[in-house]
């Protein structure tokens, strides 16, 4: 779901099951929560399809790795999605609202996608190291070095891999990835309040998993027409609007539940102690640094969004081993899901990092020496 933007009792609050590390600070208060509006979505219920033709390349304990690719040469371009509350349909949403789509539109014609599986009772014990871990794996059956290109939660694993394996990744791509949590926003604020407990009770109530299901219903609202309409940057007022209404709302029902290890070591690790920004962050047993992520970097940022405000998505910059020269940003007037999803991002800011994938950047070097 998207961020409202009516205003209520101590200031904006946002309402984007992609933020599911902050749900449970809601949960803890009382005065910023509400039931569905709806019925929960039916157990089993049938995905949507992909955007996207494509083929399972690789069934992994965490995710199936898809290959969206026209030619089997080239440089291939992986899409890390956020392994949050959705499916990774959020990458490939539908027509003109599709990072794959655009990339392809853009020439990069070899591009794969992480579809994260949800968490059956046997991944309750999966952590980040699993993750980061299939990652691996599935670069190398691409074939490195990737570009590596990260949404939103997907966007920190991504930047966590490439410091942890700097020669896999040629280039980097982060799209409203949060990493660096000193940098306040209220939903940063939120996560760290509330009681760690909150955290571990809801675990224990998915039986040693997060449910999506229970954190969509207890924790969200359905979005109005005006939230879908600014998330998608498109006017739905037509019958195109409304297959695409149809569309979000099944998409948005489409739960994925998450391992309880892997949420609490996020919510702790990531949001709460901010570990990775502060250089304290070990991966696959060794410390991580992220001044050892030296690859080419382009960051995209949403003016308007209040889940990773464009100041803390453009700080990453400073982060990295990446030299100034190689260093590529766009701030668009985008809400936190129209960084993937809106028509105008994919008409703006995707074309230019598809592009800047594509070029030469020894002309920048040359300039800079």
């Amino acid at each position: 779901m998207v961020e409202t933007t009516g205003k209520q009792k101590g200031g904006p609050v946002p309402d984007d099951p992609l933020l599911w590390p902050f749900a449970a600070a809601r949960l803890a208060m009382d005065a910023c929560f509400w039931w569905l509006e709806r019925d929960p979505p039916e157990q089993g219920a049938s995905c949507l399809p992909w955007t996207t033709p494509n083929a399972v390349a690789l069934e992994l304990a965490t995710m199936r790795l898809r290959d969206c690719s026209r030619t089997h040469s080239g440089q291939p371009a992986l899409v890390c999605a956020p392994y949050a509350l959705h499916r990774a349909l959020i990458a490939d949403f539908a027509p003109d609202h599709s990072v794959v789509q655009s990339l392809q539109s853009g020439g990069i014609d070899r591009v794969y996608l992480t579809d994260w599986r949800s968490a059956a009772p046997d991944m309750r014990y999966l952590s980040i190291d699993n993750y980061l871990s299939d990652l691996n794996v599935a670069i190398d059956e691409i074939g490195a070095p990737v570009d590596l290109i990260g949404l939103c939660q997907g966007g920190w694993l991504s930047l966590l891999y490439a410091a942890r394996f700097p020669a896999k990744v040629r280039r980097l791509v982060l799209a409203g990835a949060p990493v660096d949590l000193s940098i306040e926003s209220h939903l940063s604020q939120l996560v760290r309040n509330a009681p760690e407990a909150v955290y571990d009770q809801l675990v224990a109530r998915g039986g040693g998993n997060l449910s999506g299901e229970e954190m969509l219903r207890f924790w969200s609202k359905a979005p109005s027409r005006e939230d879908i309409a600014a998330a998608l940057q498109k006017d739905l007022t037509d019958g195109e609007g409304a297959a695409l209404l149809a569309r979000f709302d099944r998409w948005n029902a489409e739960t994925l539940n998450l391992p309880g290890r892997y949420y609490l070591e996020i919510v702790n690790w990531i949001f709460r102690e901010n570990r990775l920004a502060a250089g304290r962050f070990t991966a696959l047993g060794r410390a991580i640094d992220l001044k050892n992520v030296k690859a080419p970097l382009f960051l995209l940022a949403g003016l308007d969004d209040d889940v990773v405000p464009a100041s803390q998505a453009l700080a990453t910059a400073d982060l990295v081993g990446t030299p100034p020269a190689f260093v590529a940003a766009a701030s668009e007037p985008s809400d936190h899901l129209g960084l993937f999803m809106g028509a105008r991002t994919h008409t703006c800011a995707w074309p230019r990092i598809a592009a800047w994938l594509r070029d030469d950047l020894s002309s920048v070097l040359a300039r800079s020496a």
